[in-house]
């Protein structure tokens, strides 16, 4: 048996490859365009349409730039929606600058509070070693947003623009890191040099004086209080006067976001469905709830995004519930056509460019690194069609935060087959949720070790 690449070999291949017709046509082909125009399935993108029997959006999509803010982008468009009803107006931009610094600070307290209660493990262990990876990337979850919002409330974008370092965090990221590092080796060295806990205490605080200039440095100084006032669509002049960021946040935050569960779908055999997890080291206020997630089967993930931007109407005795967008997070990059914004589980024919036969379902690719959750946006519409066992969805229209000159001025349309191939979690109410799942979130969740990939979209950068 050979264990190694022989001129034999090479030769072989190359002459099997020169034997087939096709081969050199391809080759024209993929050397002289990019390789997912040639693999695109033209016809199948033709035939995607944008049209859906229930849209939310009125508004127009944001742009986070070159940062992992994805997460907080979504949080915040869902947020808007309400607020902007309630101030009267069509458009409505909240501050994203604001929570970047906050989650910035809180993430390197979590951070530095993880170094130390591992100060005892070797620097080559597997979660020391994944913890100094990645001391404070972008990246977040619904409920690291929840945690954000209920402690430092929110802001107008006007009350803190946004600055060079938040539309661009790669240097911010790279100096913080690198202070946070050297954090790191400090608090390690003197926790194993017996330094009680008053000591470590006040090493981490100064680290943190240090983590708090350089984020004024970059991203300004939050306001406490800021003066709010505003025309609504009418050109009706109002003012608030002086509020707080938790002032505003109680005044026009619209939904009750503590009643928002995380639910994902973890095909894996390792994780049942009906049991709660968590991720070991996953968060970023410390003292907030913990990021706990319930797992579900795919079916069920899809209806109750589905419902929820659907609503329901008011029957007799029954009260009507408009719909609402749905945040959620995916794997964002597979059969994506982001020119015209298109997402299809069969949008590129790899296999038949490459002569390949791909058969690794959702749980392999989890098991072997070839998926995670990378993105988080907003769904703002569905289009629902009747079935036999009742509606069902066939596609979906997201609101992504890439800006509006791709898509559909920043809407892209998502087909059903991809949600259930790369579609990972979903933040809904929980009284949404049938009898049985509501009892299931009462459980003590399982935990997951800080690399589980179902904590992947905190480590975005």
């Amino acid at each position: 048996m050979e264990r190694e690449i022989t001129p034999d070999l090479v030769e072989r291949l190359t002459m099997e490859l020169d034997a087939d017709p096709r081969h050199r046509l391809l080759q024209n082909a993929v050397t002289r365009n990019q390789v997912d125009q040639v693999a695109l399935d033209h016809q199948l993108a033709r035939s995607i349409d944008r049209t859906m029997s229930h849209q939310l959006d009125d508004w127009a999509a944001t742009n986070q730039k070159q940062t992992g803010r994805c997460w907080m982008f979504a949080g915040l468009n869902l947020l808007r929606v309400g607020a902007a009803r309630r101030l009267g107006v069509k458009e409505l931009e909240l501050s994203q600058s604001y929570p970047l610094f906050w989650d910035k600070l809180e993430k390197a307290n979590h951070w530095l509070e993880s170094v130390l209660a591992t100060a005892d493990r070797d620097v080559d262990d597997r979660t020391v070693a994944h913890l100094l990876s990645a001391p404070t990337e972008d990246g977040g979850q619904w409920n690291m947003f929840l945690a954000l919002v209920a402690k430092h409330g929110l802001v107008p974008q006007s009350a803190m623009p946004e600055t060079v370092s938040s539309s661009s965090t790669r240097q911010l990221n790279r100096d913080l890191a690198t202070v946070l590092r050297q954090a790191a080796r400090d608090l390690r060295g003197a926790a194993a040099d017996g330094a009680d806990a008053a000591a470590l205490a006040q090493a981490k605080a100064d680290v943190l004086e240090v983590v708090h200039r350089m984020l004024c440095l970059h991203l300004g100084t939050p306001p406490t209080s800021f003066t709010w006032q505003w025309r609504d669509s009418d050109k009706t002049f109002h003012r608030d006067g002086e509020l707080t960021p938790q002032e505003f946040a109680r005044r026009y935050v619209t939904v009750p976001l503590e009643e928002y569960v995380c639910l994902v779908h973890d095909p894996r055999a390792s994780s049942p469905y009906g049991r709660t997890f968590t991720v070991e080291h996953l968060g970023n206020v410390v003292g907030a709830p913990p990021v706990v997630y319930l797992n579900v089967e795919m079916d069920v993930l899809k209806r109750l995004a589905m419902e929820a931007i659907v609503g329901r109407d008011g029957g007799e005795g029954d009260q009507a519930e408009p719909g609402e967008p749905v945040w959620f997070g995916c794997d964002v990059e597979p059969m994506r056509e982001a020119e015209n914004g298109y997402w299809d589980a069969a949008l590129f024919d790899y296999d038949a460019l490459y002569g390949s036969t791909t058969t690794m379902t959702k749980a392999d690719r989890l098991h072997h690194h070839a998926t995670a959750m990378t993105h988080a946006m907003l769904l703002t519409g569905v289009d629902v069609v009747d079935g036999p066992d009742g509606p069902t969805a066939r596609r979906w229209r997201v609101e992504n935060s890439w800006g509006t000159d791709k898509a559909d001025k920043g809407f892209w349309t998502m087909n059903d087959s991809w949600f259930g191939e790369y579609v990972f979690e979903i933040a809904v109410r929980r009284d949404a949720l049938p009898a049985d799942l509501r009892a299931a979130l009462d459980q003590e969740p399982l935990v997951l070790p800080a690399w589980d990939p179902m904590g992947a979209l905190a480590r975005q950068g």
